[in-house]
């Protein structure tokens, strides 16, 4: 592990983070790293991602540390490299140079962390071998699928309150993010019309990424069968007429994510039904973007795509009725299933790992309405909160050859119009927004979502 450079400024905002978290919880927090995960023999190890809370306060991706988290200092818990170590990764850093970079108060070796448990709090790492670790030596579950309970649970409240919002130095790095993922996008459009399967366009967009010493935020989506919300298969041939979903990411090296989709035509022209589908998505796209301001309900930003793409669908004839009534029915689900976006920053589903407890308001729970039951954030907007803003329009064989739904919805939807209308099997349009205090700026605003536009970068 080769350690990068932090500047004053970033282990500045280091050091306000802990004293801000002190300021929310009056007892000790022990927060890990991780570990990376063998696949089929010890040597042979999956790319390594740090815990994004050990991230937020240590600010470099250590593997196998701990840090102690006490009234705003911080004492690093990691073991020096074994000399056999630099054959195989060159010379690595000691712990005390690692220490002055993130600003450590002090550093010792692992095994000193075995006599500083008393009255500590911490969050589940994900990875089996940590978990375990976690809960041998604190003498009590801690696991990524349980709830926090106790102090774990105030520790996590606390964490929520700091990530919601994002500062300076975190907004720098989701810029950052921002920018490559745009650039990402325009390659995967140029080399489109020379691809012949998926797999040609995702290396294309994976390879900027790569070439800024970036990693994916999350597995690429590059497919044209967009009728599978995460699709991971690349081996689809791409023919003309077909439609192709982008959902691709960047993540910095400090592990801030960008999370955009664009879908665009295979030939470089949407015909005539997939204009009027991907301008529908479009408009949802845009009204949300418009009505982001702090205070504005999220579940009101998802309430208004859902409102503007069923009277895009009435007005194409593929819905029968009032808007606001099909959406009360959940009609709209039918092609929209999915929430309006999401908490974005150390995570692309920022705090996920801690269930609802960031993405709810407390006191509120998630519904079980087939329109509702898939929002991942329901919490009025803050000054400094990021959030994807994702429409989408879906034609999911599962849900409209379902026999419940064609009988519960079959005088509202016009099958025969629907059929029309067999070229769209998926359009998503997503964007990367901040919250403002004058309302919002779109991080990813320079990739371009008009369909004419689109259509211009595909055809190079």
């Amino acid at each position: 592990m080769q350690i990068q450079s932090i500047s004053n400024t970033l282990i500045d905002t280091l050091r306000q983070r802990r004293q801000r978290l002190a300021q929310l919880i009056d007892f000790p927090a022990i927060l890990w790293s991780g570990n990376s995960c063998p696949r089929n023999f010890p040597a042979n190890l999956f790319p390594y991602r740090a815990s994004s809370h050990f991230l937020y306060f240590a600010g470099l991706p250590l593997p196998n540390a701990a840090i102690r988290l006490e009234a705003g200092k911080l004492e690093l818990f990691m073991d020096d490299p074994a000399p056999s170590s630099a054959l195989w990764h060159g010379e690595m850093p000691k712990r005390e140079e690692i220490a002055a970079q993130i600003g450590a108060d002090a550093a010792y070796p692992r095994a000193k962390l075995e006599s500083q448990l008393e009255g500590v709090a911490t969050i589940a790492v994900q990875d089996p071998a940590t978990w375990t670790q976690q809960s041998q030596l604190l003498n009590r579950w801690v696991l990524p699928q349980n709830q926090p309970q106790g102090i774990d649970l105030e520790l996590a409240k606390a964490i929520v309150e700091l990530r919601l919002t994002h500062d300076e130095g975190a907004l720098a790095e989701l810029r950052k993010a921002a920018a490559v993922t745009v650039e990402v996008h325009k390659a995967g459009m140029v080399a489109t019309p020379n691809a012949k399967i998926e797999a040609e366009v995702r290396a294309a967009m994976e390879k900027v990424i790569i070439a800024h010493n970036m990693t994916t935020s999350y597995n690429s989506i590059v497919t044209v069968h967009g009728e599978v919300l995460h699709n991971e298969q690349y081996h689809h041939s791409l023919q003309p007429g077909d439609l192709l979903l982008a959902d691709v990411g960047a993540e910095t090296e400090m592990g801030w994510a960008a999370d955009v989709t664009r879908t665009w035509p295979v030939n470089g022209k949407f015909s005539s039904t997939q204009r009027d589908i991907y301008d529908v998505v479009l408009a949802a796209h845009d009204a949300c973007i418009a009505k982001i301001h702090p205070g504005v309900e999220y579940r009101d930003i998802h309430l208004l795509a859902c409102t503007v793409m069923a009277e895009g669908l009435v007005d194409l004839g593929i819905l029968r009725g009032n808007a606001e009534d099909l959406v009360e029915r959940d009609v709209h689900s039918l092609f929209f299933p999915h929430g309006i976006g999401h908490l974005l920053g150390l995570d692309v589903h920022d705090m996920e790992d801690l269930g609802d407890l960031a993405g709810y308001e407390q006191g509120r729970k998630r519904s079980d309405r087939f329109g509702l039951s898939y929002l991942r954030l329901n919490r009025p907007l803050r000054t400094g909160m990021l959030v994807t803003i994702e429409p989408g329009f879906y034609q999911v064989p599962a849900i409209l050859n379902d026999v419940k739904l064609r009988s519960r919805y079959q005088y509202t939807v016009n099958w025969e119009r629907l059929s029309q209308f067999g070229d769209v099997r998926g359009i998503r349009i997503e964007d990367d927004v901040l919250v403002t205090e004058e309302g919002s700026e779109v991080l990813t605003a320079a990739l371009p979502t008009d369909a004419s536009a689109v259509e211009e970068l595909v055809n190079g």
